[in-house]
């Protein structure tokens, strides 16, 4: 049995599409489908091509790197077996697209520089401040760690910001993935006591408030992390540091 891929390719200035067919074998996945394509350039045609370019790092849905739309869907291409696409849609045809809410760099390849500046913005991490070297830190509920752990998953794939209809180049929505690092590490006994700063850049242009609430990016999001829910419990925190940020205004001026 055979199938086709039909690739969006080129850059910015000039986009087409092409087709290659291949082989199918079982358990295929859609990188190994291009790693053939790289292997052997022949498109449909006959005609001899220039190797795709994409991304692709771990091959087991860890680093997010593989992000493309497949058959219009945001997900990973480590994970997307070909035969199922196919089962599914009763099409021997899958699509291969980059996604459009980033910069195209060529093919499937795209520039996602600004998820990771937006995470800058709002701190995601947990500074070092010394206290390691004074044994444990505060003890975690195990309840809180499981919810930790959940939002830790988030690989900057940009799945859920492809999906969310707030984030464009006319916007500067940060986008649903680095509310919910900002809430991850709210949470975290060390990271908490910089909760403020990371609740401030929430307040800004592009923060919070931009969320048009489309539920869209809990749909694609391959880690199925809650970000509709961190974006519920971001917003209480940060409609609550406005209200302190008030109060601490008014004794100033008193």
């Amino acid at each position: 049995m055979k199938y086709i891929l039909k690739i969006f390719r080129g850059q910015k200035s000039q986009q087409y599409w092409e087709e290659f067919e291949l082989d199918l074998i079982p358990g295929s996945n859609v990188i190994s489908a291009l790693m053939e394509i790289q292997r052997n350039p022949y498109n449909r045609e006959g005609k001899k091509v220039e190797p795709i370019n994409w991304e692709q790092g771990c091959l087991e849905e860890v680093c997010g790197s593989c992000s493309m739309l497949i058959n219009g869907i945001p997900r990973q291409a480590c994970t997307a077996i070909i035969q199922p696409i196919i089962d599914e849609t009763g099409s021997n045809v899958i699509t291969l697209a980059p996604f459009t809410k980033f910069p195209l760099v060529r093919d499937l390849f795209v520039d996602r520089s600004k998820m990771f500046e937006d995470l800058k913005k709002v701190k995601a991490w947990v500074d070092v401040d010394g206290t390691f070297i004074k044994g444990f830190g505060p003890k975690i509920s195990q309840e809180k760690q499981e919810k930790a752990y959940v939002l830790s998953t988030c690989m900057t794939c940009g799945c859920c910001s492809e999906g969310c209809p707030q984030v464009s180049n006319k916007s500067k929505f940060i986008g649903p993935a680095p509310i919910s690092q900002a809430r991850l590490f709210n949470g975290n006994p060390t990271g908490k006591m910089k909760a403020h700063e990371r609740n401030h850049a929430l307040m800004e242009e592009g923060g919070i408030s931009e969320c048009g609430n489309a539920q869209n990016c809990i749909q694609v999001c391959p880690k199925e992390i809650p970000l509709t829910e961190s974006i519920a419990v971001m917003g209480r925190e940060v409609s609550v540091q406005a209200v302190k940020d008030f109060f601490s205004m008014s004794d100033r001026d008193e």
